[in-house]
C-alpha cells in the first residue's frame, strides 16, 4: 500500500514538475513570438520552409481525407436531422458543431501525426548528434532559429488547415443539403449566414492557434529531454507524441467548457 501511495506522489510530482518547465518554457516562446525583432530574414526563411513542409506537402492527403470525412459526416448529420425532424438546426449543426469543433480537430490530428513526430525526432536527432551545442557554440539563438520559425508554421498551417476543410465540408453540405433536403443554394446560404456568430469565429481561431503551440510546442522540449545515447530517441518521441494527443484533449475539453460557461 506505501509502495502504491509513493508511486502515485511520485507520479503527480512528476506532472506537476513537467507541466511547471513547459509553461515555463511556452511563457519564453511567447515572448519571443511577439517581439518584432525575431522575424529576421534567417528566421523567416526558415519559417517559409517549415509552412511548405507542414501544410504544402500534406494538401494532396489532406484534401482526400476532408472530402471522404467531410461528405460521410456531413451525410450523417443530415440524414439524421432529416429522420428526427431538426432541419432548422441545420446552420447551428454545421457551423457551430462542424466548423468549430471537429473542423480543427481532424486538422490538429492529422498535422501532429505528421509535423509533431517528425520536428520531435530533428530535434532529438540534433540534441543527441551535438548539433544543437554547435549551434550554441557559434552563437546562434537556438529558439530565434529552430523553434520560433516550427511553431509560428505550425500555427499558421493548423488556422490554413482548418479553413480548407471547414470549406470542403461546407461544400459537401451545400450537395447532401440538395440531394437530402431538397435545399437551394440561396437557401443553404442563408441558413449558414444566419447561424454565423462572430464568437464562433473567434473561438475557432483561439482554438486552432492553441492547438498548432502545443503541438509544436510539446515534441519540441520532448526532443530536448533525450539523453546522449541515440536509442533515446525512440523514447523521447514516444513520450512526446502520448504527451502531444494528451494536450489536443486537453485544449478541446477546455474550448468546450468556456464555450458554454
Amino acid at each position: 500500500m506505501v509502495d502504491v501511495i509513493s508511486s502515485i506522489g511520485k507520479a503527480g510530482l512528476s506532472t506537476i514538475r513537467y507541466l511547471r518547465e513547459t509553461l515555463s518554457f511556452a511563457f519564453s516562446i511567447i515572448t519571443k513570438l511577439v517581439d518584432r525583432r525575431m522575424y529576421n530574414s534567417a528566421m523567416r526563411m526558415v519559417l517559409v520552409h517549415q509552412i511548405y513542409f507542414t501544410s504544402l506537402q500534406i494538401l494532396p492527403l489532406f484534401i482526400a481525407v476532408s472530402v471522404i470525412f467531410g461528405s460521410l459526416l456531413i451525410g450523417i448529420v443530415l440524414q439524421g436531422l432529416k429522420s428526427f425532424g431538426l432541419t432548422s438546426y441545420l446552420g447551428h449543426i454545421l457551423v457551430g458543431f462542424v466548423v468549430t469543433e471537429v473542423s480543427p480537430f481532424v486538422t490538429v490530428l492529422l498535422v501532429a501525426l505528421r509535423s509533431g513526430s517528425a520536428i520531435n525526432t530533428e530535434i532529438a536527432v540534433m540534441k543527441v548528434s551535438k548539433e544543437l551545442r554547435t549551434l550554441e557554440a557559434f552563437n546562434i539563438d537556438l529558439i530565434n532559429y529552430l523553434f520560433l520559425p516550427r511553431i509560428v508554421g505550425g500555427i499558421v498551417s493548423v488556422v490554413l488547415l482548418s479553413g480548407l476543410f471547414s470549406i470542403v465540408v461546407l461544400l459537401s453540405g451545400l450537395v447532401y443539403s440538395k440531394a437530402i433536403l431538397g435545399m437551394s443554394v440561396d437557401a443553404y446560404t442563408s441558413v449558414l449566414v444566419d447561424a454565423v456568430q462572430f464568437s464562433d469565429v473567434i473561438i475557432l481561431l483561439l482554438k486552432c492557434c492553441t492547438f498548432g503551440f502545443f503541438i509544436i510546442l510539446i515534441p519540441i522540449r520532448s526532443g530536448l529531454s533525450a539523453s546522449n545515447e541515440l536509442t533515446s530517441v525512440p523514447i523521447a518521441v514516444l513520450n512526446g507524441m502520448v504527451k502531444v494527443f494528451t494536450a489536443i484533449v486537453i485544449i478541446e475539453v477546455l474550448s468546450l467548457i468556456i464555450r458554454f460557461i
